[in-house]
């Protein structure tokens, strides 16, 4: 194969791993040259740090053949381009076999071993063009994704959907700009027809609706990046860290008949149906004299005003006997714990039904599914276990609509970078709306300003291209 000057075919060695120094198997293979030094050679151990089976050491450069031949025992030909080899893996110095691996080679060329840099293999595919940036950030992501539904979104982010979305609007861009530019520089020559901004003016429009459009997406990729946040919160008392140690099915939090036992946050992160969830127990909201219960009241309160997700827990066994009256108590309740706003993405949790009769909780479960202007309710106990499942089921298809399906759909923004210069973006055009009519140049600025925020989440803007489509498109000069 012909190498290229920025990217180079890596060698493998899969080898197995007892301890053995990374820096001992290859630090010695630069001993002999390796030709013309466009690039250094570097090494890493690609699958990862830790006790392990088998171990990846990954080599690129152009002293990969020296490398190969000193480390596999290769007095011969090299092996056939990608095909596995067998071989005893040596000290390049002294001989001594330290393991038996396989040997996969790639050819490329290229000189001095170092070893790479954090991230130095994807920077190179990146600036040879075989990754994008919004690609790059899908492997990073993939890497950590700990989820199913994270590992998906990952997945379609690297196959380069969202990348292709933002490089096709800014190829419209490029087009747009080259076409006022040239419209400016040239209309008085009669060389660019009066309908050239006509065709930008269309342009521009379709594009800030489709970012808008693309804006509203509720924040769903990064939720489910970064994780749902569930807050678990209520009166003192209620049960809020049994359901968190129910939902964990560990004793994550100290669970005590005396009220006011969590003083502070108390968080874990739990993987709920393939969906990343930060669930976060809080102190019991009540007035207090004491000191540090009313700084975690405060900070309780705090965090259900970021929730993703709220779980208001009430107990059973206070509300009034009437069910009726039971509903508007629990509307007044809902009041005290989180502003109207923040009740559109809350469940309510009733809990310790087994205190309860079973016609009185009948009757309340039929009466809370009639009462509108209320949450959903599930009805459990901690202490039995009777009705877990069903809030379970419950509390996935919230937190699946909060996060979205990830393989469904338009492509969805990941990363607040994105967000931020999308919307820089979309003011860009508005820009050059404002000013399309009275200050032409202030009205290309505007086209200008959105490309380099695209250009700023693809990795890619140039102005090489913007002189090739003015020439291109409309002659000039011929």
């Amino acid at each position: 194969n012909k190498p290229t000057q920025n990217y180079i075919r890596p060698c493998y060695f899969l080898i197995p791993s007892r301890g053995t120094p990374l820096s001992r198997l290859l630090c010695n293979c630069d001993e002999v040259s390796a030709g013309l030094a466009s690039a250094d050679t570097i090494f890493a151990l690609s699958s990862g740090h830790g006790r392990c089976g088998v171990a990846v050491v990954r080599v690129s450069g152009p002293a990969s053949v020296t490398s190969l031949r000193s480390m596999a025992g290769l007095t011969g030909s090299l092996p056939p381009p990608r095909k596995a080899l067998l071989r005893s893996i040596t000290d390049p110095l002294t001989r001594e076999v330290l393991d038996r691996g396989l040997v996969l080679w790639f050819p490329g060329s290229v000189p001095g071993m170092r070893p790479a840099e954090a991230g130095e293999f994807t920077r190179r595919a990146f600036q040879a063009g075989k990754l994008g940036l919004t690609e790059v950030e899908g492997l990073g992501d993939l890497i950590h994704a700990e989820t199913e539904a994270q590992r998906r979104l990952a997945l379609r982010q690297m196959s380069g959907e969202l990348g292709h979305l933002y490089q096709d609007w800014s190829n419209k861009l490029k087009r747009c700009l080259a076409y006022v530019e040239a419209f400016i520089d040239f209309s008085e020559d009669e060389l660019i027809e009066d309908g050239v901004l006509n065709q930008v003016d269309r342009v521009v429009c379709n594009l800030q609706t489709e970012m808008e459009q693309h804006l509203k997406d509720k924040r769903k990729g990064e939720r489910l990046r970064s994780g749902v946040q569930v807050v678990i919160a209520g009166a003192t008392n209620a049960g809020k860290s049994s359901l968190l140690n129910s939902i964990c099915q560990r004793p994550a939090a100290i669970v005590s008949p005396i009220a006011g036992t969590t003083r502070d946050v108390v968080e874990t992160a739990l993987d709920i149906g393939g969906f990343p969830v930060l669930l976060i127990d809080t102190a019991g909201l009540r007035d207090s004299l004491d000191v540090v219960e009313r700084e975690g009241v405060r900070r309780a309160r705090e965090r259900v005003e970021q929730a993703d997700l709220t779980l208001v827990v009430v107990d059973c066994s206070n509300l009034p006997i009437d069910t009726q009256q039971a509903a508007a108590f629990l509307q007044e309740h809902l009041k005290s714990v989180m502003s109207t706003q923040k009740q559109n993405n809350c469940l309510l949790v009733l809990n310790k039904t087994d205190l309860l009769p079973e016609e009185q909780r009948q009757n309340l479960d039929m009466e809370l599914r009639q009462v509108s202007g209320l949450p959903p309710a599930c009805l459990i106990s901690c202490h039995s276990n009777e009705g877990l499942q069903d809030f379970l089921t419950a509390l996935h298809g919230n937190v699946k609509t909060l996060c979205g399906d990830p393989l469904s759909g338009a492509p969805t923004l990941t990363q607040a970078r994105h967000r931020t210069h999308l919307q820089q973006c979309a003011a860009a055009l508005a820009q050059y709306q404002r000013y399309r009519d009275t200050d032409l140049a202030l009205a290309a600025e505007g086209v200008r300003s959105a490309l380099t925020s695209l250009g700023r989440i693809t990795g890619r803007v140039g102005a090489e291209e913007i002189l090739d489509i003015i020439f291109k498109d409309f002659c000039i000069g011929k």
